[in-house]
């Protein structure tokens, strides 16, 4: 939806859990301070009885508090792990930020992507040619709440001394290149601010770096579409199996994902008949080939070992876990073959808002023992019709309805988890 003010972006309710009980709406454990005055009582018959009352009384104290400390540290991993990114409203009370509207602000963009050297140039749509530049100033607003404003430098402070990483697919680089140039523009000297091995940004590198020593601040990418494993097909394999994605197996770099402060998920838009089976890309569990298992299928099953692997392998005392749902596209037909970008953003979702992908992802990380907060974006886009790369990509042969523009809705993502983080005292 888009608003003049803030209106009712048509979002559905979503469940939220804070971690750690540190947030709106989680049980708090409060202990009220008491003076013991302790005295000598005179020698008397009973005094042996009551120094074993005392002693009794003290070792009951001693076991409540180490149980109250137990609850309050076992209680993050227990339950259902799903999470929305939510803030607190002006009656305290927890606020779904991806029910809302745009509405228009002429403080954005946040960022020049042409004075950003690691924005792309297939997604500066400016510079490819687009003339006009009203998609740019247009801002999330959430119905019940106020996110945070964004700041760069007080995020890079916030941020000084951590790592953050995302792991996904084009849409989850674009958001990582967004990330970048939006703290870029908090850096005094832009030279201190470099990918720690010299790579250039392409679509099919597997991991960048990108360092801000000044605030000794690391923000990674690693590229993994389909999260799990892709091989080459077993031996008994029919002819027509050219790969596999193994299910049961995440993608043999995922060792490089952990370690880190916050970690941003995605995955989505390679899972399609198109992307496997006419790639002659099939799925695989153990030594077994599932050659009649449905996308959606699949999809399921690889999205659960991802879980199984973070509730194994993160350390959730360090790591804040996000997982963005999937990016709706604006193709005017099924073939992608015809893309119209409107010059303002959509009055109505138009369906848009709807995945089968984003319902079974829910699903998922609602079973899940340990606390992953989804980015559920899927309406935000919905309405962004306007802010797609269209004919303004590079080279401009290639027609885009599902990538966006920089400045652009990547950066309302990235607006959200710092003020998520922010909000929930994550970043200290």
């Amino acid at each position: 939806m888009v608003s003049a003010t803030s209106s009712r972006g048509g979002g559905g309710p979503a469940r939220h859990v804070t971690r750690g009980g540190a947030g709106p709406g989680s049980p708090r454990v409060s202990a009220q301070r008491r003076r013991w005055w302790w005295w000598a009582a005179p020698p008397s018959a009973s005094s042996a009885s009551l120094e074993r009352v005392a002693l009794a009384f003290f070792l009951v104290s001693v076991a409540l508090v180490l149980s109250c400390a137990l609850y309050l540290y076992v209680f993050r991993y227990v339950g259902r792990g799903s999470a929305v990114a939510g803030f607190v409203g002006e009656n305290l009370e927890p606020c779904d930020v991806f029910d809302g509207a745009w509405v228009p602000d002429a403080g954005y963009p946040l960022y020049n992507s042409s004075l950003c050297p690691f924005a792309e140039r297939g997604f500066n749509c400016l510079a490819n040619g687009r003339r006009d530049t009203g998609y740019l100033k247009w801002r999330w607003k959430p119905r019940r709440c106020d996110a945070p404003r964004f700041t760069a430098r007080a995020a890079l402070e916030r941020l000084r001394g951590k790592r953050v990483v995302f792991v996904g697919d084009s849409m989850s680089r674009t958001q990582w290149e967004s990330f970048i140039c939006m703290l870029m523009a908090g850096v005094d000297d832009p030279k201190t601010v470099y990918e720690v091995n010299g790579n250039e940004i392409t679509k099919t590198i597997r991991s960048l770096a990108v360092r801000f020593a000044s605030f000794d601040l690391t923000v990674e990418f690693f590229r993994s579409v389909f999260l799990v494993q892709q091989r080459p097909p077993p031996r008994h394999a029919p002819k027509r199996v050219k790969s596999t994605l193994r299910l049961d197996r995440l993608d043999n770099i995922s060792r490089k994902w952990v370690n880190s402060d916050v970690l941003i998920f995605n995955t989505g838009h390679w899972w399609t008949p198109t992307k496997l089976f006419e790639m002659g890309c099939y799925f695989q569990s153990g030594r077994a080939l599932k050659l009649g298992t449905s996308v959606e299928a699949a999809f399921r099953t690889a999205l659960e070992t991802w879980a199984s692997w973070v509730e194994k392998r993160v350390d959730l005392n360090r790591t804040h876990v996000f997982f963005r749902t999937y990016e709706p596209s604006h193709w005017s037909d099924t073939n992608q073959k015809v893309c119209e970008v409107t010059e303002q953003p959509s009055s109505e979702a138009n369906g848009n808002d709807k995945s089968e992908f984003g319902t079974i992802l829910a699903d998922v990380v609602a079973n899940m023992k340990v606390p992953v907060t989804l980015l559920n974006v899927t309406l935000m886009g919905a309405f962004r019709s306007d802010a797609h790369v269209g004919t303004w990509s590079y080279p401009p042969t290639v027609l885009d309805c599902s990538h966006w523009c920089l400045p652009g809705v990547p950066d309302a993502w990235n607006e959200l988890v710092f003020s998520y983080l922010l909000t929930n005292g994550e970043l200290r």
